[in-house]
C-alpha cells in the first residue's frame, strides 16, 4: 500500500517551549523548523510514501516545507486543537484521492525512510494501526486504511487511547528513528545517537547541548 502522511505543524513561535525553557535555552522555533523539515525530507524520500500534506497555519515553516515538495493545508475553520487538525487533514487528501491515511509527528528529526517503510508495511495489515513514541507513552504515527476513519487522539497519553479505540499496536523492533519524537533536551540527544537529519545537524552544531553525539 501507498500512503498519503498528515504532519502537523504549530506555530513555531509556540513550538517546543521544554526545550526553549531548559537549562540551555535552546531555539525552540528554530529547532521544531528543522525537525519539521528532517521529518518529511525522510517521509517523502521512502518508497511507501505518495505524498506528504502538512497542516499548519505558519506562513514560513509552509513555505519551506512546501519548497521540499510538501502539499501545505491550512488548519480548519475554529481550528479545534491538534486532533481536529488532523482529522480535518485525512478528510481533505482522501477528497482527491481514496488512500491509506497516515498521520505522523513533525518532530523525528533522525527518521529514516526505510524504518518509516517497515512501520508503514506492518499497518497496511490492519483497519487501522498506530505506534507508540520512544517513552512508551505519546503516539507518533497513527494510520488507517482506505475507507476506515482516521479517529486521531493524540497529545498525553495517546498510546493508551488510541489502544483502546481498536487501533491496533505495531510492535517492530529497530524502528528507533519512527518513535524518537523531541520534546526535551534528553530527547534532542537520544535523537542525535541515532544520526539527525542535515537541517537539525546543521542547527545543533552550534548550540549549547551538552553530551552531543556526533553525526
Amino acid at each position: 500500500m501507498v500512503w498519503t502522511l498528515v504532519v502537523p505543524v504549530k506555530p513555531l513561535a509556540a513550538a517546543k517551549t521544554r526545550l526553549a525553557a531548559g537549562a540551555a535555552g535552546l531555539p525552540g522555533a528554530a529547532l521544531a523548523l528543522a525537525f519539521a523539515e528532517d521529518t518529511v525530507a525522510a517521509a517523502l524520500a521512502c518508497g511507501s510514501v505518495h505524498d506528504v500534506a502538512v497542516v499548519t497555519d505558519d506562513g514560513p515553516a509552509g513555505a519551506r516545507l512546501a519548497a521540499l515538495g510538501a502539499r501545505v493545508l491550512p488548519e480548519p475553520p475554529g481550528r479545534g486543537g491538534l486532533n481536529a487538525a488532523l482529522a480535518h487533514g485525512a478528510r481533505v487528501v482522501r477528497a482527491r484521492r481514496r488512500t491509506g491515511v497516515a498521520t505522523l509527528n513533525a518532530d523525528l528529526p533522525a527518521l529514516r525512510p526505510t524504518e518509516l517503510g517497515r512501520v508503514l508495511d506492518s499497518a497496511a495489515e490492519f483497519p487501522r494501526a498506530f505506534l507508540a513514541d520512544a517513552a512508551g507513552i505519546g503516539t507518533t504515527l497513527l494510520a488507517a486504511a482506505p475507507g476506515k476513519e482516521l479517529a486521531p487522539a493524540f497529545e498525553g497519553r495517546s498510546r493508551a487511547r488510541h489502544r483502546a479505540s481498536g487501533a491496533r499496536e505495531i510492535e517492530l523492533s529497530d524502528v528507533d528513528s519512527v518513535r524518537q519524537d523531541v520534546d526535551t533536551e534528553a530527547d534532542l540527544r537520544a535523537a542525535l545517537a541515532l544520526g539527525v537529519g542535515p537541517r537539525t545537524a546543521a542547527l545543533v552544531s552550534a548550540l549549547p547541548l551538552s553530551g552531543r553525539a556526533a553525526d
